[in-house]
């Protein structure tokens, strides 16, 4: 796997208040090519970020997590893929319908345009989750359990892969194989911080057990040289033997 194989597999997430800091950390990692904005950038600055993200040549992962009613769902991944986003993000305890609606009318805005379709993933249980925390709301607190249900309940309403905890890529490529995209936040470097993340892996690992995709936000965005510490993420997955 090249150098730019690995690097497309690290997805840096903008964990920043304002449009500038987004293009400025953008323009530093010339090497990252997707980028996840998230509620609080897009809340900040809404859709006006991607034109740039575009012109830098930067693929947008909007990482809003739906979850509402099916109509309004499905309203709001056409919006996104008017928009050129690659990938978007539901909630997967927002039901089959849901899920099934958006998936829909994603493959129709894309058969109109004439355009690719972004990649819609089902987010199953949060990192910030425990058991016990999911037992307070009413789940399931066996969270292996519950990111199964829900991931094969995404995969039959027609998403393309979901979002889970470097815990439960094994379990899911059983469940699975190859056949669902796995995107997995909750990496952490080795020489990085734990923050506020409570289900983590190391960059290596989580690519050795099968995830597609690797969400890594403050290790490399927080660090005093942005793109060293990225190139330092890609190195090691270059030595993971994937």
């Amino acid at each position: 796997m090249t150098t730019a194989d690995l690097a497309r597999k690290v997805i840096i997430a903008l964990d920043v208040k304002g449009r500038e800091e987004a293009y400025d950390l953008a323009a530093k990692l010339r090497e990252a090519l997707v980028f996840k904005i998230g509620l609080e950038l897009f809340t900040a600055e809404g859709p006006t970020l991607f034109k740039k993200f575009r012109a830098l040549r930067k693929e947008i992962f909007l990482d809003l997590k739906l979850h509402d009613i099916p109509n309004t769902v499905a309203g709001a991944v056409a919006s996104g893929m008017r928009h050129g986003v690659r990938m978007m993000t539901i909630h997967a305890s927002g039901g089959r319908e849901m899920m099934a609606r958006a998936a829909e009318r994603a493959r129709e805005a894309a058969a109109s345009a004439n355009a690719p379709r972004p990649i819609l993933l089902g987010v199953t249980v949060l990192t910030s989750l425990r058991g016990p925390d999911l037992a307070e709301v009413g789940m399931d607190a066996d969270v292996e359990a519950q990111v199964r249900r829900l991931a094969g309940l995404a995969k039959t309403a027609g998403l393309d892969g979901v979002v889970c905890s470097p815990q439960e890529i094994e379990a899911l490529r059983h469940d699975f194989g190859r056949d669902l995209v796995i995107v997995t936040p909750g990496i952490r470097p080795a020489w990085a911080a734990q923050q506020d993340q409570k289900r983590t892996m190391t960059p290596g690992e989580a690519l050795a057990k099968g995830a597609d995709y690797l969400v890594i936000g403050r290790p490399v965005t927080g660090a005093p040289d942005p793109r060293e510490a990225f190139l330092r993420v890609v190195e090691e997955l270059g030595q993971s033997g994937r």
